[in-house]
């Protein structure tokens, strides 16, 4: 398991995968572009992750609106599956609840922020895979990093 295999439902969620990938070099693992809408082109889509399942990946599907994308991968498949719907103002958040509720059986996680499904998608890989595993551990010292400088960089009151 060293690549993830990111399902769009459509053309207008690249942006938001590009965030996931360009998130997921930085933790140098490989990752794949591919669109098929659950509700449009559920065989195709169906196909795709039979095909990339034998390499036992971790998926992450973007889809708002309706987003059957996730559950229905999720469904299909014994590889990790990570839903990162693109949130929308249009209607008030209210199209996350199609990837938060889900039927028995059927357990997408569910993570909001791009970067951060890169994250999630990267331990996930870092279990068996020693190489991301240091990449992860190196991007959190970095973090803290950063903070405790930002906090030294402000004024205290001694």
């Amino acid at each position: 398991m060293s690549k993830v295999v990111i399902i769009m439902g459509s053309k207008a969620d690249l942006e938001w995968a590009q965030k996931i990938s360009t998130a997921l070099q930085n933790l140098e693992i490989d990752s794949v572009l591919r669109i098929a809408s659950a509700h449009k082109v559920p065989l195709k889509c169906y196909n795709l992750i039979k095909e990339y399942e034998k390499e036992n990946v971790v998926f992450i599907t973007i889809a708002g609106m309706s987003n059957a994308l996730s559950g229905f991968t999720d469904a299909q498949t014994h590889c990790p599956v990570i839903a990162c719907p693109p949130y929308s103002d249009k209607f008030a958040g209210a199209d996350l609840y199609s990837s938060i509720r889900m039927p028995s059986g059927v357990a997408p996680l569910t993570v909001l922020s791009p970067e951060n499904a890169a994250l999630a998608a990267a331990k996930i890989i870092g279990l068996s895979n020693p190489k991301v595993q240091k990449a992860i551990v190196d991007f959190q010292e970095k973090k803290r990093k950063e903070l405790e400088e930002a906090d030294n960089n402000l004024a205290h009151d001694k």
